[in-house]
């Protein structure tokens, strides 16, 4: 803690002085580009990966980058943020993250690992479709080969998922909201970018989304 609690202090003198006029300016609300739905995982800092400010994005992170289908009671926070974004903040683009060596695919590939954590089991099993496709169009994959794809078709499921929420529903069947799947190498720093008319995974610089 003592680094945190020095880092705070250094922000307040410096940080925060650098951009005094941004922060003056949010203090008086938000407008967003971008919800922007990625996983837990410390290794992923958003504003970092965007290059992005304050103000900028609309975060909402949990263990897997999951959107439980609406109507489910699995997490009804993250479904109050999802309408806040989109109906209140009306937010023109939804991003959501996927990245590799994610946990929570590596436990949705071996539930088993997570049995005596019910929680667990209970939030990676919004991923089962997804273990089930890959399963189905690679059966005799490696483990690694099984992940990389797993952690793909999870992103493609939870965006479908995501679909079923109204508030998203409307707005994307209307082109007033535009949805992103994206999966980040924290090894190379790429990130790909899911094409809806192929159903690929592209290079972010190459895809243009």
């Amino acid at each position: 803690m003592p680094r945190f609690i020095d880092g705070a202090s250094k922000f307040q003198k410096r940080g925060f002085k650098k951009k005094r006029a941004l922060f003056e300016k949010l203090s008086e609300g938000q407008s967003p580009e971008a919800l922007f739905i990625t996983c837990s995982d410390s290794r992923i800092d958003t504003g970092l990966i965007t290059t992005s400010d304050p103000g900028d994005l609309f975060v909402c992170r949990n263990a897997g980058n999951i959107i439980p289908p609406h109507g489910d009671s699995g997490d009804v926070g993250l479904t109050a943020s999802i309408e806040y974004g989109v109906a209140v903040l009306e937010v023109p683009h939804i991003v959501v993250c996927g990245h590799s060596g994610c946990g929570a695919m590596k436990a949705a590939m071996e539930p088993g690992s997570v049995a005596h954590f019910p929680a667990i089991k209970d939030w990676i099993s919004y991923c089962d479709g997804a273990v089930k496709t890959v399963g189905d169009m690679a059966p005799t994959a490696s483990a690694d080969e099984k992940l990389e794809m797993l952690i793909e078709q999870n992103v493609i499921l939870q965006l479908n998922n995501l679909k079923t929420h109204p508030t998203v529903g409307h707005r994307f069947k209307t082109n007033d909201v535009q949805l992103h799947g994206w999966v980040y190498d924290i090894k190379t720093g790429q990130i790909r970018s899911y094409d809806w008319e192929t159903g690929t995974f592209t290079p972010l610089d190459q895809s243009g989304s």
